[in-house]
């Protein structure tokens, strides 16, 4: 079966299958696992953000948006030259990836054409059962089951580690830096999930933009960055370029600053796209905010997770 996967979550599941030899085409943002790197890359963004700060990013997206044109484009002719037999894309967010309507052309060029999975997790839940589904899609139905258990039984695990805390921290995820928005979708249920309370996001709802004032009003006991696609050491560049205390008025008056539990963390693997390892970014959750019912080997690594200063 040949394989077409724009989606860096869906890539990951196809790989975890064992299936990384049957892609035929991914998106510029499948990067993981080592497996997949050097296959071909079918979609090419219109905007340059690799480099770009948030607030350039944000402009950019806006203007593109504005203008009626498409953040992605399909590389047709590579994809028509792959033929695949399925190709698995999402309709939860054009700001992500390629969205169906956009593939239309495309398969129309193909005969016959191949199927179409169309993801669109708002929840854990959700990314576990489309675990499931590309088993089913794949022909690996029992072996999509499997992985998708082992995932539950890991985040199970995550949870009875926290369950004998005495508090349930207050959090604040802040998941894009200017303009600046809270965690959203899975989010707030991984914070749940790793023993803390969100204080701006809701389970199944998207990211939404705030006023820094809002934040700081709440006092949140933890903050966690997890700038939507970003590496730490990318966020920890930006946030050197100017520091929190000049972005954002009180920023020492806060708890989570006085008693220095603000983190960056690689939002990129753990918490941005709808994977399995997303339940890696529970566990790192948990760490960060019960660290003393961690084990040392439990504790996430300097590019999973960083302490501001």
């Amino acid at each position: 079966m040949k394989i077409c996967s724009l989606l860096p979550g869906a890539t990951e599941v196809i790989a975890a299958l064992g299936l990384a030899d049957h892609l035929v085409g991914i998106s510029h943002e499948c990067d993981f696992p080592p497996a997949v790197q050097g296959k071909p890359v079918l979609v090419i963004p219109a905007i340059e953000a690799s480099r770009a700060a948030s607030r350039e990013i944000d402009r950019q997206v806006v203007e593109t948006l504005a203008a009626g044109q498409r953040l992605y484009a399909l590389d047709e002719r590579s994809f028509v030259v792959a033929r695949p037999d399925l190709v698995i894309t999402q309709d939860l967010c054009q700001v992500c990836a390629v969205t169906p309507d956009q593939l239309d052309r495309a398969l129309e060029q193909l005969t016959p054409p191949p199927r179409l999975l169309t993801l669109n997790p708002l929840s854990l839940a959700d990314v576990l059962a489309d675990v499931a589904r590309i088993g089913n899609a794949v022909e690996q139905a029992q072996a999509g089951q499997a992985l998708a258990a082992r995932l539950r039984t890991d985040l199970e695990s995550v949870r009875r580690r926290v369950s004998g805390a005495m508090t349930k921290p207050r959090v604040a995820c802040l998941e894009w830096l200017d303009p600046l928005y809270i965690g959203g979708h899975w989010v707030p249920e991984m914070v749940e999930w790793a023993g803390g309370q969100d204080l701006f996001g809701s389970p199944g709802r998207p990211s939404r933009k705030i006023a820094w004032e809002q934040v700081r009003d709440a006092a949140p006991d933890i903050i966690v960055i997890m700038s939507c696609g970003f590496s730490v050491a990318r966020t920890l560049a930006e946030l050197s370029a100017q520091p929190p205390a000049q972005r954002w008025p009180g920023w020492d008056d806060v708890p989570a600053v006085r008693s220095k539990r603000v983190y960056v963390v690689d939002a990129a693997s753990y918490f941005s796209r709808p994977g399995p390892r997303l339940v890696e970014g529970v566990a790192i959750l948990a760490a960060l905010l019960h660290p003393d019912l961690c084990a040392e080997h439990e504790r996430p690594t300097p590019q999973q997770a960083h302490r501001l200063a």
